[in-house]
């Protein structure tokens, strides 16, 4: 069994008959939160209390994070950008774990609203506030969704690109991916000196033209100035 991975955390209820808003922390909510789809229930101060990493590949120019703030996946500016992983997938969780169904989710005043099987009034939802959705890891499925015909491919999980070797065009050697920053203007590539301290590269395809897990690499074209350190 894998570690959790966060895909949303229970916000407050909506309405009386179990609605509840869900804070979104997957680039793909409507595979995450599709009907059928089984989330494990940890509770605030549960082992899952941190987002795990998802995944990552191309995203458009602007380079914004998905609009609900993806936590476990990772997006780049007209390059590498990021999706969730598959919201069918069958959430496994400790002996004891609490697995809500959903039922229906939709969008409402830019807010996600999902009905969990069992959950029918206001009370049972509350009881769920705070919450945080989670699956394992190892249940995550591919990155690319096969019946996304405007995919092109570059999507991969946060955990694919920690460990990647980073070098320059002209082959100088960076370092290595040590983490993937979520932030609200985009996600950020740590890559870890050999030296010591860090470079914070922006995952976008004109600065992370190559990804590639299979050679265990990626290539950074850096603007002039971006890898001055202090």
């Amino acid at each position: 069994m894998g570690e959790p991975v966060v895909v949303g955390r229970v916000g407050r209820p909506h309405g009386i008959r179990g609605d509840v808003t869900v804070d979104v922390r997957t680039d793909l909510p409507e595979r995450r939160f599709a009907p059928g789809a089984r989330l494990v229930r940890q509770v605030a101060d549960g082992p899952a209390s941190r987002p795990a990493a998802g995944a990552a590949g191309p995203a458009d120019a602007a380079g914004a994070a998905d609009a609900a703030g993806a936590a476990d996946a990772v997006g780049t500016a007209a390059g590498p950008g990021s999706a969730g992983d598959s919201g069918a997938a069958r959430a496994a969780g400790p002996p004891g774990a609490t697995v809500l169904s959903v039922v229906a989710s939709r969008w409402h005043s830019g807010r996600l609203l999902v009905h969990f099987d069992g959950v029918t009034d206001r009370d049972a939802a509350e009881a769920l506030r705070g919450s945080f959705l989670t699956i394992d890891s190892d249940e995550c499925g591919p990155a690319v969704d096969p019946d996304d015909e405007d995919d092109d491919g570059e999507l991969w999980w946060d955990r694919d690109l920690v460990g990647l070797h980073a070098r320059t065009p002209a082959g100088d050697v960076l370092g290595e991916v040590v983490d993937v920053i979520h932030s609200p203007g985009g996600e950020i590539l740590a890559i870890g000196r050999p030296e010591g301290g860090e470079y914070l590269v922006p995952f976008v395809r004109e600065i992370v033209p190559t990804v590639d897990p299979a050679a265990g690499h990626i290539v950074v074209d850096p603007p002039p100035g971006l890898l001055d350190l202090d």
